[in-house]
């Protein structure tokens, strides 16, 4: 009786070959990790002292008819938001969504002199920010007092109060940023000139004529890329935390749970690697083409600068790319010591993402 063919183990051999000729591609060691460790070393080495715009929160019970609001909410580095709940804006500070709690007094009438006061809430994870906050709002408090009375006692007057709170440090924000640039220049660029070599020097149709099936030989070329991957995502975040002091807030069970959200990615990005060899008949096209894919999201992701600053309907697109789903959730899991299943927004982009990009690889996979 014939032994019976085993797919999965036909996938697994693919897998051992294609990570052989992987590790021995200068180009593919080059995007996935020599230029991450670069960008990584660099803004890992630099002062933390950007501050382009500062998020603070209004207090719910703010008193939003007083001078103060209107002198504050004039202040051009500020991002003044109305909060809702107390404790959620508490537990935003503590993990640095925001820079700040403002709290502005009614309008108090015990004197002669009417008097004008607020309270900022901060917090050590926007430890950075807090000078020029409390400069910002110095001066917006010394500008009330110079229109109420003139060189007469103070009418107006500022209260800083501390929480403890992550120090969130320049390296939180780039370095998934550059674990997701490895992952998507590795995925887009090694699988899509892979396996046009493989088809351009007849490897496909040779493996053609044996019983493994399409979803297998991609599985296979999955797997080799997975454990690429792992090597790289090991020495980037190894990198980061004994070095820069990136923060891993669970510690190895954080490591773990970004590592499963890079599978997500890793199927997304090797799925458009797979479906532009499917679509290009001409290898000097293939740069060109995943160009045009990869450069639009290192720039509009969140990579290297956040997102917030951009335009209100630009924004709104960013938040749809596959890689602004992965580092963001890479950087929640991390930073704020969420577990991947309290981040179902980017699970389920991703997911949908994956979906959509596993699909369409199998239809336009080609032997030839």
């Amino acid at each position: 009786m014939p032994k019976r063919y085993s797919q999965l183990k036909a996938s697994l051999v693919l897998a051992k070959a294609s990570l052989i000729a992987t590790l021995r591609s200068p180009t593919s060691v080059v995007f996935a990790l020599l230029f991450p460790i670069i960008f990584v070393t660099v803004f890992g080495a630099m002062v933390d002292s950007t501050a382009v715009k500062v998020k603070i929160a209004l207090s719910p019970a703010s008193d939003t008819t007083s001078p103060l609001y209107k002198a504050v909410k004039a202040i051009g580095i500020f991002d003044l938001s109305p909060g809702k709940d107390s404790a959620a804006l508490v537990a935003s500070l503590k993990k640095g969504r925001i820079a700040g709690i403002l709290y502005i007094h009614p309008v108090a009438h015990t004197t002669a002199l009417p008097r004008y006061d607020m309270e900022l809430l901060s917090s050590s994870a926007g430890a950075d920010k807090l000078p020029l906050i409390q400069a910002a709002l110095e001066q917006a408090t010394s500008r009330i007092n110079q229109q109420a009375i003139p060189d007469q006692p103070q009418v107006a007057s500022l209260k800083m109060i501390t929480v403890p709170g992550r120090t969130y440090r320049q390296i939180d924000f780039i370095l998934p940023g550059q674990l997701g640039f490895s992952l998507l220049m590795a995925g887009v660029f090694g699988s899509a000139f892979l396996l046009f070599n493989l088809r351009h020097t007849l490897v496909l149709k040779r493996i053609f004529v044996t019983p493994i099936s399409r979803p297998y030989l991609l599985l296979g070329e999955m797997l080799s890329r997975l454990v690429f991957q792992l090597i790289c995502f090991i020495i980037i975040t190894a990198l980061g935390y004994f070095i820069f002091n990136f923060t891993l807030v669970n510690g190895l069970l954080t490591f773990t749970e970004m590592m499963l959200l890079s599978v997500f990615g890793l199927i997304i990005f090797m799925g458009i690697g797979f479906i532009i060899s499917g679509l290009i008949r001409n290898e000097s096209s293939i740069a060109p083409v995943a160009n045009t894919i990869t450069v639009p999201q290192i720039l509009l992701c969140g990579l290297f600068f956040p997102i917030d600053s951009y335009p209100v309907w630009l924004r709104s697109f960013c938040e749809l790319l596959p890689l602004t789903f992965f580092v963001d959730g890479l950087r929640k899991i991390a930073f704020e010591g969420l577990h991947i299943w309290q981040i179902p927004h980017q699970l389920t982009g991703l997911l949908v993402w994956s979906l959509i990009t596993a699909v369409l690889s199998v239809k336009l996979f080609k032997w030839e």
